[in-house]
C-alpha cells in the first residue's frame, strides 16, 4: 500500500505541474499578444491612426471624401491684408536712450469677405498695435522667442478688434530695432 501511495503521489504531483505550465502557456501564447493587439489598436484610435478606417467603416468616409475638395481648394488660396508700415518709439527703460522701431505686417486672413471688415477696423488696429508696440523695450523683442511673444501678442489684439473677421496668421514683412 505504502507502494500505492508514493505511485498516486509520483503521478498527481507531475500532473498538477503540467496544468499549472499549461496555464502558463496558455497566458503567454493567447492572452499577451491579444492585450497588445488591443493596445495598439487603441493607441491608433487615440491618436488618430485609425481615423480613416473608422470613417469608412462608419460609412461616413463618402461624405468626408466629397466634402475635402471643397474645403481644400478654398484653404489652398490664402488672402492677405497689409498693413501700413508703422514706426513707433520703444520704452527705454531707466536710463537708457530712446530706441525706434519699424514694423511692417501683413495679416493672413480667413476668407476674402473679411477683407472688407479689417479694412473697416484697420484705424483700430493700427492703434492696438502702436499702443502695445510703445511699451515693449528692445530686451523684449530679442530672439527668437521675443519675435514668437510678439507675434502672439499681435493675433490677440488683432482678433480682438477686428472680432467678426477671423486672422489666422500675422505675417512680418520688416522689422528694424535702432
Amino acid at each position: 500500500m505504502a507502494e500505492d501511495y508514493e505511485e498516486d503521489a509520483g503521478d498527481g504531483a507531475p500532473e498538477l505541474d503540467k496544468s499549472a505550465g499549461g496555464k502558463k502557456k496558455l497566458i503567454i501564447l493567447v492572452v499577451l499578444p491579444l492585450l497588445l493587439i488591443v493596445g495598439a489598436a487603441a493607441g491608433a484610435y487615440f491618436t488618430g491612426l485609425a481615423d480613416p478606417l473608422v470613417a469608412k467603416l462608419s460609412g461616413g468616409g463618402e461624405k468626408h471624401a466629397e466634402e475635402a475638395p471643397a474645403d481644400a481648394g478654398i484653404a489652398a488660396v490664402p488672402v492677405f491684408y497689409e498693413l501700413p508700415e508703422m514706426l513707433v518709439n520703444l520704452n527705454p527703460g531707466q536710463g537708457r536712450r530712446t530706441s525706434h522701431m519699424k514694423i511692417k505686417v501683413r495679416l493672413e486672413l480667413a476668407s476674402a469677405a473679411d477683407t472688407p471688415k479689417v479694412e473697416a477696423m484697420l484705424p483700430r488696429i493700427v492703434d492696438s498695435f502702436q499702443v502695445y508696440l510703445r511699451e515693449l523695450r528692445v530686451e523684449d523683442l530679442q530672439g527668437a522667442a521675443g519675435m514668437y511673444r510678439l507675434r502672439e501678442e499681435l493675433m490677440m489684439r488683432v482678433n480682438r478688434v477686428a472680432a467678426p473677421a477671423k486672422i489666422n496668421d500675422v505675417l512680418f514683412q520688416d522689422v528694424l530695432v535702432q
